[in-house]
């Protein structure tokens, strides 16, 4: 399958959001309570995603057909291990096009745009019931960390 992956752009919006409520729709058959309801809109992607202070950045992968998945991920820092590093907020392949490559594709081209920023990790977070996603992350050569729990908080909280 020829795939071809490039950086995110607003025209991108339509087909982000529609893959991303797909992914939603996947999650919640999966009992995620937060899939249920639809908070990544076409504005939001616009809004987040672009202008002076972009909160996430991403890739799409095409194919002859049109868009094959998407991969969304922002800058952060290891300050305990000093080390820059990328999280992926998001990876979704459509279901057609799974077991082709784009996944892999998009995780490769997510990894050197990383060390081109001086970046040494991947993070990202997993759904404990997505074992299609745990399967997929360790034929990668990724590993869980037993040592950290994921705390939230919400930022009106305090």
């Amino acid at each position: 399958m020829s795939v071809a992956i490039r950086p995110l752009a607003p025209t991108d919006a339509d087909a982000v959001v529609a893959m991303h409520d797909a992914f939603m729709a996947y999650l919640a058959e999966l009992g995620d309570p937060d899939a249920s309801v639809k908070h990544f809109t076409v504005e939001r992607y616009r809004q987040d995603g672009f202008g002076p202070d972009p909160a996430f950045a991403g890739y799409i992968a095409e194919g002859q057909s049109g868009p094959l998945g998407y991969l969304l991920y922002n800058k952060g820092y290891n300050v305990d291990l000093a080390y820059r590093l990328f999280f992926i907020c998001d990876l979704w392949v459509e279901p057609d096009a799974r077991g082709k490559g784009v996944g892999r594709a998009l995780v490769k081209r997510c990894a050197a745009d990383c060390r081109a920023w001086g970046g040494e990790w991947l993070e990202w977070y997993v759904y404990r019931p997505n074992r299609m996603a745990f399967d997929f992350y360790r034929r990668l050569g990724a590993s869980e960390s037993d040592a950290l729990t994921v705390m939230t908080l919400r930022a009106d909280a305090l």
